[in-house]
């Protein structure tokens, strides 16, 4: 399948940065709160927050349930899906 030029900048963006690729794996096919997406991609809380709100900037992830202050839940979009998928295995 043939990436579009704005698919492969994407996912070149996102490999760039070891936080944003394994916060991307963390949420693949998954939704989670930061603490959990921290825990699992071994990545300080603090850091998480910063790169889903990244993420989020390039539209990649989304946040479902942005009123509640703690507890909030993030996946990826579909671009993030197929950004996720493209990502190389290192």
């Amino acid at each position: 399948m043939e990436l579009s030029d704005e698919m492969l900048t994407e996912i070149s963006y996102v490999e760039i940065s070891k936080y944003r690729l394994n916060v991307m794996k963390a949420l693949d096919g998954d939704v989670k709160i930061p603490t959990v997406i921290a825990r699992d991609s071994g990545i300080r809380t603090n850091h998480v927050s910063k790169v889903l709100s990244e993420l989020k900037e390039h539209e990649l992830v989304e946040c479902i349930n942005p009123e509640v202050k703690k507890g909030r839940l993030y996946r990826l979009t579909d671009k993030g899906e197929k950004v996720a998928h493209n990502l190389n295995d290192d």
